[in-house]
Protein backbone atom coordinates (compact mmCIF):
# COMPACT_ATOMS: atom_id res chain seq x y z
CA UNK A 1 0.00 0.00 0.00
CA UNK A 2 3.20 2.19 0.29
CA UNK A 3 3.86 2.10 -3.07
CA UNK A 4 0.47 2.93 -4.16
CA UNK A 5 0.94 6.29 -1.90
CA UNK A 6 3.65 7.24 -3.33
CA UNK A 7 2.42 7.25 -7.04
CA UNK A 8 -0.39 8.80 -5.48
CA UNK A 9 1.91 12.25 -4.81
CA UNK A 10 4.30 12.04 -7.39
CA UNK A 11 2.02 13.93 -10.23
CA UNK A 12 -1.57 15.99 -9.82
CA UNK A 13 -3.88 13.37 -11.33
CA UNK A 14 -6.26 16.50 -13.11
CA UNK A 15 -3.18 16.67 -15.92
CA UNK A 16 -3.18 13.60 -17.12
CA UNK A 17 -6.33 13.01 -19.83
CA UNK A 18 -6.68 9.48 -18.35
CA UNK A 19 -7.09 8.01 -14.73
CA UNK A 20 -5.93 3.81 -14.60
CA UNK A 21 -8.48 3.19 -11.37
CA UNK A 22 -7.22 -0.08 -9.24
CA UNK A 23 -9.68 -1.18 -6.20
CA UNK A 24 -7.29 -2.11 -3.36
CA UNK A 25 -10.20 -2.94 -1.01
CA UNK A 26 -12.57 -5.26 -0.17
CA UNK A 27 -16.18 -4.72 -1.64
CA UNK A 28 -17.88 -6.76 1.28
CA UNK A 29 -18.76 -4.41 4.07
CA UNK A 30 -18.82 -1.25 2.23
CA UNK A 31 -21.73 1.05 1.70
CA UNK A 32 -24.28 0.26 -0.84
CA UNK A 33 -23.85 3.28 -2.46
CA UNK A 34 -20.11 2.79 -2.32
CA UNK A 35 -21.04 -0.44 -4.48
CA UNK A 36 -22.82 0.95 -6.99
CA UNK A 37 -20.36 3.15 -7.57
CA UNK A 38 -17.41 0.97 -7.86
CA UNK A 39 -20.10 -1.57 -10.12
CA UNK A 40 -20.13 2.09 -12.28
CA UNK A 41 -16.57 2.17 -12.67
CA UNK A 42 -16.34 -1.46 -13.39
CA UNK A 43 -14.44 -2.49 -10.56
CA UNK A 44 -15.91 -6.02 -9.78
CA UNK A 45 -12.26 -7.59 -7.66
CA UNK A 46 -9.45 -6.59 -5.91
CA UNK A 47 -6.41 -5.65 -7.44
CA UNK A 48 -8.28 -5.35 -10.68
CA UNK A 49 -7.23 -2.17 -12.50
CA UNK A 50 -9.24 0.12 -15.37
CA UNK A 51 -9.11 3.06 -17.61
CA UNK A 52 -11.22 5.81 -17.51
CA UNK A 53 -11.07 8.94 -18.79
CA UNK A 54 -10.56 12.03 -16.20
CA UNK A 55 -13.78 13.80 -16.69
CA UNK A 56 -15.66 15.46 -13.59
CA UNK A 57 -18.03 12.93 -13.42
CA UNK A 58 -15.58 10.21 -12.82
CA UNK A 59 -13.31 12.32 -10.46
CA UNK A 60 -16.71 12.87 -8.53
CA UNK A 61 -16.88 9.37 -8.23
CA UNK A 62 -13.30 8.58 -7.14
CA UNK A 63 -13.93 11.42 -4.59
CA UNK A 64 -16.64 8.86 -3.25
CA UNK A 65 -14.26 5.73 -2.71
CA UNK A 66 -11.63 7.18 -2.62
CA UNK A 67 -10.37 4.85 0.65
CA UNK A 68 -10.97 2.01 -1.43
CA UNK A 69 -9.13 2.76 -4.70
CA UNK A 70 -6.01 3.99 -5.85
CA UNK A 71 -5.34 6.40 -8.92
CA UNK A 72 -2.72 6.64 -11.19
CA UNK A 73 -1.93 8.72 -14.19
CA UNK A 74 -1.00 6.69 -17.29
CA UNK A 75 2.94 7.31 -16.42
CA UNK A 76 2.68 5.97 -13.34
CA UNK A 77 0.57 2.93 -14.38
CA UNK A 78 3.45 1.94 -17.05
CA UNK A 79 6.11 2.58 -14.65
CA UNK A 80 4.30 0.38 -11.97
CA UNK A 81 4.04 -2.38 -14.82
CA UNK A 82 7.50 -1.93 -15.85
CA UNK A 83 9.09 -2.89 -12.72
CA UNK A 84 6.79 -5.70 -11.81
CA UNK A 85 7.62 -6.81 -14.98
CA UNK A 86 11.33 -6.41 -14.42
CA UNK A 87 11.16 -7.95 -10.75
CA UNK A 88 9.06 -11.32 -12.35
CA UNK A 89 11.61 -11.71 -15.13
CA UNK A 90 13.61 -14.97 -15.96
CA UNK A 91 16.64 -15.57 -14.01
CA UNK A 92 19.56 -17.22 -15.81
CA UNK A 93 19.23 -21.03 -15.12
CA UNK A 94 21.38 -22.82 -12.03
CA UNK A 95 24.25 -25.25 -14.12
CA UNK A 96 25.78 -27.76 -12.27
CA UNK A 97 28.50 -29.81 -13.57
CA UNK A 98 27.51 -34.03 -12.56
CA UNK A 99 30.92 -35.31 -14.20
CA UNK A 100 32.24 -38.21 -12.09
CA UNK A 101 35.82 -37.51 -11.23
CA UNK A 102 38.39 -39.20 -13.39
CA UNK A 103 40.55 -41.77 -12.20
CA UNK A 104 43.15 -40.02 -13.25
CA UNK A 105 42.49 -37.01 -10.97
CA UNK A 106 42.22 -39.27 -8.16
CA UNK A 107 45.45 -40.37 -8.39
Amino acid sequence: MNAFKAYKACVPIAWSPNLYITLVRGIPGTRRLHRRTLEALRLRKCNRTVMRWNTPTVRGMLQQVKRLVVVETEEMYKARKQKEAAHRVLRPPLVINHKPPSLTDAL
